[in-house]
């Protein structure tokens, strides 16, 4: 899933105009404020959304087109930071609950769990929308909708560029992975897809796969790990762009060339992995876009409306080889 830039006038332009857009049907990929309120009279919606954290570039990014988008839709927005943990965000949705907010939306941290929390929603009207990541719950009724990106289909596009690669390799390719967080949707998936997309090669194999939290830090420390347990790694495959970009001081470090000597995968397309990949230390990106806020607001209108909308909304995501990544950054908005 470095810090990313605070709120300017590019952002405030892309939220609209994605917001325009995503109208249309057309997706672009702490502290709490939970205090007060509840549905008021004039008319205007109230969301309680609550975030997994700021783990990531792409998460601040995430939460920075919630918030604006937000505000351009005229919604009051009830916004948490959950800090990465399964009990503060199921507080806070009791918390929003008892506030009698119109909707509830919110990013689950890992996907099970959300049965009890949800029916209690359920049982209160509220409506809940689940962003970015879904949950492993049997009951469909639980919630309205789940708007976010195909992480199994990001881990495929990863592992299959990886395939076109190496497809005259006469030897074992040694490949690491660092993954998401444990039990996080995008982690659990983004690792089935590759998985399943490099089987069509036997010569590449994954010889070690461990979390780094989808943080840089966590990126550098593990893959410090790897670089000392094996002599001889080939790729890496990372589950977002952050812990790649962490993994790059490492490898440096251990005086590899990344990009040359390990070949380096990842998902997001943040500006700072995009200029990686456009530098080529990074290889190759497979999009997952954060700017979810405009359709949010869109779908929170609809269900407040009691309108009918689609169980499952996928953003529409790309690929970035190197030269993608030098023409795509100079109107990159994150």
């Amino acid at each position: 899933m470095g810090k990313m830039r605070t709120q300017s006038a590019p952002w405030r332009a892309a939220a609209v105009l994605a917001s325009v857009l995503l109208v249309g049907g057309v997706a672009a990929c702490g502290n709490s404020d939970t205090g007060g309120g509840g549905t008021k009279d004039d008319g205007k919606i109230t969301m309680g959304f609550s975030q997994v954290g700021a783990e990531s570039g792409w998460r601040t990014a995430n939460t920075i087109s919630i918030k604006e988008a937000a505000t351009a839709a005229g919604i009051e927005l009830k916004f948490d930071d959950a800090q990465q943990k399964q009990e503060n965000q199921i507080k806070a949705i009791r918390n929003y609950i008892q506030q009698k907010v119109d909707v509830i939306a919110f990013s689950p941290v890992v996907e099970s769990g959300w049965d009890t929390v949800l029916k209690e929603a359920k049982d209160a009207n509220i409506p809940v929308i689940l962003t970015d990541r879904s949950v492993d719950s049997a009951d469909k009724s639980l919630y309205k909708t789940f708007l976010g990106s195909d992480f199994v289909k990001e881990g495929k596009l990863a592992g299959e560029w990886l395939v076109e690669q190496k497809k005259t390799a006469s030897g074992p390719v040694n490949i690491v992975e660092l993954q998401g967080s444990t039990g996080a949707a995008p982690a659990n998936d983004r690792k089935k897809g590759f998985a399943e997309a490099i089987a069509a090669n036997p010569n590449l194999k994954v010889i070690a796969s461990q979390t780094g939290d989808f943080t840089r830090a966590g990126g550098k420390q593990v893959m410090e790990q790897f670089l000392k347990a094996n002599p001889k790694i080939d790729v890496l495959f990372a589950h977002n762009d952050d812990m790649g970009l962490g993994a790059l001081e490492a490898i440096t470090a251990a005086g590899k060339v990344p990009g040359k000597d390990i070949t380096i995968i990842t998902i997001d397309a943040v500006k700072d992995g995009m200029q990686a990949l456009a530098d080529g230390k990074f290889n190759f990106i497979a999009e997952c876009s954060p700017l979810l806020g405009p359709q949010l607001m869109d779908l929170a209108k609809k269900v407040k409306d009691g309108q009918e909308v689609p169980a499952r909304i996928e953003t529409q995501e790309t690929t970035f080889t190197t030269e993608q990544a030098k023409e795509a950054l100079p109107n990159r908005k994150y």
